[in-house]
């Protein structure tokens, strides 16, 4: 039974990549952090991508119109402060996020962050993550797809759909996964387990 198991999930493997649905959350570096908290981030659990981690800190994010209490933060510390938001949620802070890869920050705008020992300010950083798959060179050769080509999503849910503009981003320090924001994961009905094709 354990074969034919084994057996399934090599083929699962070789046809699909599992989903994950990503909620709003907020990397900093490492000053901010001293600002925020009054010492480094500390880890709290391993992400699926190696060396990422949630942070045990959180923040609470300001815009203009609203705010968010209590939102995750992801280590390690970055070069450059990001706050990855939904577009539903950019509506609530009062913020329109463009939508960006991770890292891509320039002109956006910016918000607040607010710890328990100070607040940072920030000029810029706010983005709606561009829906993406994270894939190892080994993966990405077998599905036949090259780091920052775009293809589409078949999410194989209980509400199916075909997402398209989905980049891909290939590494050897990658773990291979599909990332979609809340709105995204809601309008498809996404249950944690949930796998997607991809389709060049």
């Amino acid at each position: 039974m354990q074969e034919l198991d084994a057996l399934v999930q090599s083929v699962v493997k070789r046809l699909f990549v599992e989903l994950e649905a990503s909620g709003r959350h907020v990397h900093v570096t490492k000053e901010q952090a001293l600002t925020l908290f009054g010492h480094p981030l500390t880890p709290k659990r391993p992400l699926s991508q190696p060396g990422q981690y949630l942070a045990e800190e959180r923040v609470t994010v300001i815009g203009p119109k609203g705010e968010f209490e209590n939102v995750a933060v992801l280590g390690p510390e970055r070069r450059e402060a990001q706050v990855e938001i939904s577009l539903t949620d950019g509506r609530t802070l009062g913020i329109e996020p463009p939508v960006r890869l991770s890292g891509d920050v320039a002109g956006s705008p910016g918000t607040v962050l607010v710890g328990p020992r100070g607040r940072v300010e920030l000029t810029q950083g706010v983005v709606a993550a561009q829906r993406h798959i994270h894939l190892t060179p080994e993966d990405a050769a077998r599905f036949g797809v090259r780091d920052k080509q775009v293809v589409k999503l078949q999410a194989l849910t209980d509400r199916p759909l075909t997402f398209s503009d989905v980049a891909v981003r290939v590494s050897p320090e990658f773990a291979s996964f599909a990332h979609l924001d809340y709105d995204e994961a809601n309008a498809c009905g996404f249950r944690k387990g949930d796998l997607g094709r991809i389709v060049p």
